[in-house]
């Protein structure tokens, strides 16, 4: 859909879903008001083949210095801005409640006092926690485990109550991401078995493989939060949607990397505790009620990646690691801290 003549503000334009998204509407003939911190550096939005670069225009900021200027002439917001995984809440939980729950609902106050008519906020899959041998879909009831999930779900839930006839509200929960983008993320499952098996020729396999992930590709989440921008407000406002391409054991991930790379990979065991994070989900509402369904397989991450690594394109760089260059920051704060005397450094 040809999207000429609408303005979007994009947070965590700079993210790993969030440079595809942006790709997605500049493509589309959108104007891209691209809002980010870029924590993981501003070259992901600066390359000379994106699309209609001319529409694209990057604001440096923190989501929680926001304001209702900012959304002037402003049709959709998008908000992706969080700090994302597990293990990245886990490592700062104060930062992780400002920013993911207290700096989004901030936002869409702020959107909302602005006029702007729209707002898509990407949510998780992991606000339903462990659910055990159950599919978990919109009517199941939330188990949040991680600071990371709960941060999302207080905010998803604030946001949700905001919607009214003039600001519609909406949330999609992700399954776990996969895929190539530019802003490239090596500590998310499919994408780490793809890498390591590239590089050492094995999979170690953590928490007894057993556990299940809902899966989907970075494209498809992309596409979902555009298509939700654009349905009927009426049929989306205040509501979620899952979006997934189909839940699969750990186990079963590895095997299909195995099979789709073009030389052999051994599969190894690890002693490790039971992974909790342990559920299946069904994104049939997304497709039932607004037509809308994931496209991009397994097996086509994993080739896409595959080749990107082979050619040279992307590779494992500190910033792939999500929460080892959160690490990275605050240690580099903490040294600087420590040294700083009268506000100069040397």
């Amino acid at each position: 859909m040809d999207l000429a003549g609408k303005t979007f503000l994009v947070t965590g334009a700079g993210g790993y879903i969030g440079c595809v998204l942006v790709d997605e509407l500049l493509e589309r003939g959108a104007t891209v008001r691209a809002v980010d911190r870029f924590y993981f550096g501003q070259d992901v939005l600066d390359e000379p083949d994106m699309p209609n670069r001319d529409k694209l225009e990057i604001v440096k900021t923190d989501i929680r210095d926001l304001t209702p200027k900012d959304c002037e002439g402003v049709d959709i917001v998008l908000d992706l801005a969080a700090l994302s995984n597990d293990p990245s809440g886990d490592l700062h939980p104060d930062l992780t409640w400002s920013i993911n729950s207290a700096g989004r609902r901030g936002l869409a106050s702020v959107a909302k006092e602005a006029g702007v008519p729209r707002y898509v906020m990407s949510s998780t899959c992991s606000i339903y926690g462990a659910a055990e041998n159950k599919t978990s879909d919109e009517m199941s009831p939330a188990n949040p485990i991680s600071v990371y999930a709960k941060s999302n779900y207080e905010a998803e839930t604030a946001i949700l109550a905001m919607n009214d006839t003039g600001f519609t509200t909406t949330a999609l929960r992700n399954a776990t991401v996969f895929g190539l983008s530019r802003r490239m993320r090596f500590d998310l499952i499919v994408n780490l078995m793809t890498l390591t098996a590239f590089e050492k020729g094995q999979i170690t396999i953590m928490g007894g493989g057993r556990q299940w992930r809902p899966l989907v590709h970075v494209t498809d989440v992309a596409r979902a939060l555009i298509h939700l921008a654009l349905a009927d407000a009426a049929k989306v406002g205040g509501q979620f949607y899952n979006i997934g391409i189909g839940s699969y054991q750990v186990l079963t991930v590895a095997a299909i990397v195995r099979e789709v790379l073009p030389f052999q990979v051994q599969l190894n065991m690890a002693p490790d505790d039971p992974d909790r994070r342990n559920y299946r989900v069904s994104a049939a509402r997304l497709r039932d009620e607004l037509g809308f369904e994931a496209k991009v397989s397994l097996e086509e991450g994993v080739a896409e990646i595959y080749e990107a690594l082979k050619m040279g394109r992307i590779s494992n760089t500190p910033k792939c690691s999500t929460v080892n260059w959160y690490r990275h920051i605050l240690d580099a704060r903490a040294l600087l801290d420590e040294v700083e005397l009268n506000g100069r450094l040397i």
